[in-house]
């Protein structure tokens, strides 16, 4: 959908982007001046695969001080983002064959890297609660995947949750990969690392960071994961004949944010535009926005109206010119992920009000339908 929107524009349209979280805010200024200094350097050499050791020793004490994680350099490897992390997370954990648990909605990326592994993918949904009745209820699996905060629900997961699935792990004797990507994007609560517990390289816990959507960095892809030590290795060795190391400006870029810590100006703006949408939702008969507690997504649910939210997202870009994200490609048909950071507010009304003229003109045609059926009861 995305690339849809870039061939649109390329074609002179306007178009409002909703497929994916683009945000309107710079890279931290921070950010911005690590790259001018770099550039003045008189050399960019490569660097040792797994990120640059002054990095990997930041990353390791970011990891101590704001997740509690006991990680130190060892435990730390710098990627080109999050997928890159997932995927090279995804591979030194499993065989092909072996069975990977996913929970719905999911970012498209879980399902798509574990095919592309060749794992066997178990869907399951995800409940209000996670507690040991609803775990204990999983099938068995070599890793489970958790996504905390949640895209795109906006879910974050409360400490006793996250006790549970420990627990669960050290029963079943599976391993975890935790994406954190947006952990600096909570409006409500606070955030907790999985992997915040003495025992969590024994109970096989990889951390996935991403400063993309957490500093308004969406093209540096600039990213790391935290594993145990085996594993970090593994993955150096996968990362080598792929990519190498991570580019030099990237890693100086990422050394930069991960030591900023957060962004209240950025998380202020991302909270209006938040309430802004949901309040224009709100009366709304035939969808259902709930308030997310973090991230860059809203997840409405338009079950009342179609279960066939592709149909609706295409109908939505050719006749409105505004891209969204159908449920169908986090799992759940009948629900739509709209990214609310990008553009200025005008814009993002603009593109809400499209959304329910569409809805409007469906529900209407519907209601139309059902009163000129002769059969109906």
């Amino acid at each position: 959908m995305h690339e849809r929107v870039d061939l649109l524009k390329q074609r002179g349209e306007a178009v409002i982007d909703f497929s994916i979280a683009i945000s309107h805010f710079p890279a931290p200024a921070p950010v911005r001046a690590a790259v001018r200094a770099a550039l003045d350097e008189p050399l960019l050499p490569y660097t040792a695969v797994g990120g640059l050791p002054a990095l990997r020793d930041g990353l390791a004490r970011k990891l101590r001080a704001e997740n509690g994680i006991d990680a130190q350099a060892q435990h730390v490897i710098v990627t080109n983002g999050a997928k890159q992390a997932l995927y090279q997370t995804l591979y030194v954990m499993t065989d092909p064959g072996d069975a990977v648990i996913v929970m719905r909605p999911h970012w498209p990326a879980y399902v798509a890297t574990a095919q592309l592994l060749g794992l066997r993918v178990e869907l399951v949904d995800q409940p209000d609660v996670i507690d040991a009745a609803f775990l204990d209820g999983l099938p068995r699996a070599k890793v489970l995947v958790v996504n905390n905060p949640h895209n795109p629900t906006g879910r974050v997961y409360t400490p006793a949750e996250l006790d549970a699935i420990r627990a669960w792990l050290r029963a079943r004797g599976t391993a975890c990969i935790v994406d954190e990507s947006y952990e600096k994007l909570v409006f409500d609560g606070a955030h907790h690392s999985l992997a915040a517990c003495p025992d969590w390289q024994a109970l096989g816990i990889a951390t996935i960071f991403s400063a993309s959507q957490s500093y308004a960095m969406m093209g540096w892809r600039a990213g790391f994961a935290c594993a145990p030590a085996a594993w970090i290795r593994a993955m150096e060795a996968l990362q080598g004949p792929i990519t190498a190391a991570v580019p030099a400006l990237t890693q100086a870029a990422a050394a930069a944010a991960f030591a900023i810590g957060a962004v209240p100006d950025l998380l202020a703006d991302y909270r209006a535009r938040r309430d802004l949408v949901v309040d224009l939702f709100a009366p709304v008969p035939w969808i259902a926005v709930a308030s997310p507690a973090s991230g860059p997504y809203l997840w409405g649910d338009i079950s009342a109206l179609t279960l066939d939210t592709t149909a609706f997202a295409e109908r939505l870009i050719e006749e409105y010119r505004v891209a969204i994200m159908p449920g169908e490609a986090l799992g759940c048909p009948g629900f739509i992920r709209l990214g609310y950071i990008a553009d200025d507010e005008a814009t993002l009304r603009r593109g809400v009000a499209a959304i329910i003229a569409l809805g409007d003109r469906m529900a209407a045609a519907g209601a139309a339908g059902r009163e000129a059926d002769p059969c109906r009861a």
